[in-house]
This record gives C-alpha cells, sequence and structure tokens, in this order.
C-alpha cells in the first residue's frame, strides 16, 4: 500500500503544477499592463524630474553666469572708476606740479635779473672807484700834493718824485758811501741771517757786519731799483696798464692774483711791487718802460754803476732771476737812495690796499709786518725771496732817533728775518751808540 502511494505521489505533484500555471499565467498577464503603466509613469516622473533638475542646473549656470557677468561688470566699474580718480588726481598733480615749476621758474628769472643788475651795479660802482682812484692819482701826479691813493687806501700816498734839492743832498750822500768799521762795535750781537750789515744813515758808521763783501741774490730787493727808474723816467702814474701773456712768471711758475686782462693805474703796480712785492706788477713796469723790459734793466745797471753799487748786477725787474746779485754794501747805497723817494717811501711802508681788480676787490698787504707795528718808524722797506737767495729784508729806519739801516740776507726760517731785525732794534736800544 506504501509503495502505491509513493508511486502515485509524482504524479499529484505534476497534476498540481499543471493546475497551477494557467492561474499565475492569468496573474501575471492581469499584471503586467499596470506594472507597464506603472513603469511608464514611473520613467515619465524621472524624466521630468531629470527634465526639472536639468532646467534648475541651467537656471543656476545663467544665474552663476549672470552673477559672474555683473560681478565682473562692477569690478570693471569701480576699476575704471579707480583709473579715472588715479588719472584724475594724477592730473591734478601734474598741473599743481607745472604750477610749482612755473613759479619757481619764474622766481628764479626774477633773482637771476635782480643779480644782474646787482652785478651790474656793483661793476659800475667798482669802475667809478677805479676812476676816482685813477684821478687822484692824476691830480697828485700833477701837482705833487699829498693824497690817497683810494678810497681805501690804508696811508695816504704822496705820488711826487724828489725835490730837486732833495736828489741833490741824496748824491752827495750816497753817490760815495763811506762804509767803515766802529772801533767800539758791540760784539753781543748774534744774528741768523748769513750776511748783514747794519749802519748809521747819516754817519756811515758801521753798527754791525757779517759777510758784507760778497755778492749774493737779492730777490724781490730788486723791485726798489725798478721803481726808481720807472720814477726817474717821469712816466704818468695815472696811466692805465693792462696785465699780459708776457707779465705770467715762466721762469718759477709763480702765481698772482693779478689775472691777465687786469687794468691798474701805473701808481697802484708801483704800490703792488713795493708792498705786497707782486712779480707781475713789476714785470708790467719794466714792459712799459720807454724801450721796454732790456731798456728798463740796462736803466737799472745804470743807475747801480751811478750810485757805486760795484757788485751789483740785475738781468730782470722783478727779482726772480738768481742773476740779479749785490753785496750788503751796495744794498745800503739803494736802500739811502730809495728813502729819497717820497713815494717809495709811502708805498713801500704802506700796511695794506685794496684794488678794484675786474668784478672784486682785492685786499694786498706788505710782506713785512714790522711796518704796521706802532714801535717801528720806518722810511724804506723791501723784502725777497727765492731758493737761492733765502729770506731777505732791507730797512731804512729810526732808532732811538737815529736812521739806521739794516740789510739782512740768507734767513733760514720764515721768522728769522723779522727776528733778526727786532734783535739789531733792541741791541741798539740797550747799548750806548747813537
Amino acid at each position: 500500500m506504501m509503495k502505491f502511494k509513493l508511486a502515485l505521489l509524482p504524479s499529484l505533484v505534476l497534476g498540481l503544477m499543471l493546475a497551477v500555471a494557467p492561474i499565475q499565467q492569468t496573474n501575471a498577464k492581469e499584471q503586467t499592463p499596470a506594472k507597464v503603466k506603472v513603469a511608464k509613469n514611473d520613467k515619465k516622473a524621472s524624466a521630468d524630474k531629470a527634465a526639472k533638475n536639468k532646467d534648475k542646473k541651467t537656471d543656476s549656470k545663467v544665474s552663476a553666469k549672470k552673477a559672474d557677468k555683473d560681478k565682473k561688470l562692477a569690478k570693471n566699474a569701480t576699476k575704471n572708476k579707480k583709473t579715472t580718480d588715479l588719472a584724475d588726481k594724477k592730473s591734478a598733480k601734474v598741473k599743481a606740479k607745472e604750477a610749482r615749476l612755473a613759479a619757481k621758474e619764474k622766481n628764479a628769472k626774477e633773482l637771476r635779473l635782480a643779480e644782474k643788475k646787482q652785478a651790474e651795479r656793483q661793476k659800475e660802482r667798482l669802475a667809478e672807484r677805479k676812476e676816482r682812484t685813477r684821478e687822484r692819482l692824476a691830480q697828485v701826479s700833477r701837482t705833487g700834493r699829498v693824497a690817497k691813493a683810494a678810497k681805501y687806501a690804508a696811508r695816504p700816498v704822496v705820488v711826487a718824485a724828489a725835490t730837486a734839492s732833495t736828489a741833490a743832498i741824496a748824491a752827495n750822500q750816497i753817490s760815495k758811501p763811506v762804509i767803515e768799521q766802529s772801533n767800539d762795535i758791540a760784539q753781543s750781537l748774534n744774528l741768523e741771517s748769513k750776511a748783514a750789515l747794519v749802519m748809521n744813515a747819516v754817519t756811515g758808521e758801521v753798527l754791525y757786519a757779517k759777510n758784507t763783501n760778497q755778492a749774493v741774490p737779492i730777490a724781490s730787493i730788486t723791485k726798489l731799483m725798478t721803481a726808481m727808474v720807472v720814477l726817474d723816467a717821469k712816466l704818468p702814474l695815472d696811466e692805465a696798464i693792462t696785465i699780459s701773456e708776457e707779465d705770467i712768471d715762466r721762469m718759477r711758475n709763480t702765481s698772482s692774483r693779478l689775472s691777465v686782462g687786469t687794468v691798474l693805474s701805473r701808481a697802484e703796480l708801483l704800490l703792488l711791487a713795493l708792498m705786497s712785492s707782486e712779480n707781475r706788477a713789476a714785470h708790467a713796469l719794466a714792459r712799459t718802460y720807454p724801450g721796454g723790459v732790456n731798456a728798463a734793466v740796462a736803466a737799472m745797471n745804470r743807475k747801480a754803476a751811478a750810485l757805486g753799487m760795484t757788485q751789483t748786477r740785475f738781468e730782470d725787474g722783478t727779482g726772480l732771476s738768481s742773476n740779479n746779485v749785490a753785496s750788503p754794501k751796495d744794498l745800503v747805497a739803494l736802500v739811502k737812495t730809495s728813502n729819497t723817494y717820497p713815494l717809495i717811501r709811502r708805498f713801500s711802508t704802506t700796511g695794506g690796499h685794496a684794488v678794484a681788480i675786474k668784478d672784486s676787490v682785492q685786499q694786498f698787504n706788505n710782506t713785512n709786518a714790522l711796518v704796521k707795528n706802532p714801535d717801528w718808524e720806518i722810511g724804506v722797506s723791501k723784502t725777497g725771496f727765492i731758493n737761492e737767495a733765502g729770506k731777505c729784508l732791507v730797512m731804512q729806519a729810526k732808532i732811538k732817533s737815529t736812521p739806521v739801516v739794516m740789510v739782512l740776507m740768507d734767513s733760514w726760517g720764515k721768522y728769522t728775518r723779522i727776528g733778526d731785525a727786532v734783535r739789531v732794534k733792541k741791541w741798539l736800544e740797550s747799548s750806548s751808540t747813537n
């Protein structure tokens, strides 16, 4: 029985499956349209949703683009505004700068015009001053009266040669100089100058002597002789003389404040040559001597011979040549003769003098500081220096009311010649020699 049931079991299962299959197919057929419809609806909804999302994205992009565009426009507008503001600001600065430059240029132009007018007025004043100076010198040279060399001269200037009587007395005194050694000369005086001679100018008594017989270079002491021959020639002292290239020192290349083109009167050149030892002034005096420099030097040598200066020789009018030589004895005669010329006395002892040179006023001072010392009464003074001559000084001064000639040659130091002169004065004042 059991076996029969087991044999029928597969058939029952198959029958059940066959019976259920049509029902499932019928249900499947009934469910298929609904599912399709639902699927279609879902698909449509999805499509709508996607379309909406797409629209949203598109709108977002458009909005973003619009926002970017607006942002860029705003940025450009801001930039343009800044550029415009900057341009306006820059334009204002440029205008302000141009205005400042215009004002500055106007002020500079006015200042230049004022300076030009001031320079012209100063030039006119200097020209007038120089003309007044020349007029005074011309008047004095004609009348022989005492006058000032210039408005700003340090001392009155006598522009006149020695009178005939004075010249005659001088000739009698020094044409045959008597130089004798004093028996009672003191031996306590010790001078640093290598050659020195101190003499009583009235009696010819030698008060001190050291290496007096040898001729030595005399440097600018030469200018005393140059001044004498110029004055002897009676040339017009108010004549205008121009410093030229010829007056430049080519021998030693010394400097000078008298530039080429400077115009001064002959009297002013004499003053500068004697007071400040101006080489260009001395050369210009010799150059404008009748016949030129050679004629002037020849006259100087003739004058030396006439004065008995047997050891003296001149080769130029400035003293720059080391071949200008003389012995201390000869220089005593030179100093004593120079003392007979009032103009040489005055000019060689003038402490300082201002001279109008081109567009400026130059102050010149005496090379011998002792002329400004109130303890000294100096009649004639002249300094000199070149390497071969050393520091030199010749003077005629009153010491204890006695005219004394001092010749101090070849001093080694800057102040040695002045120190020697002071020592001579103190020695004479303390001694019994009159």
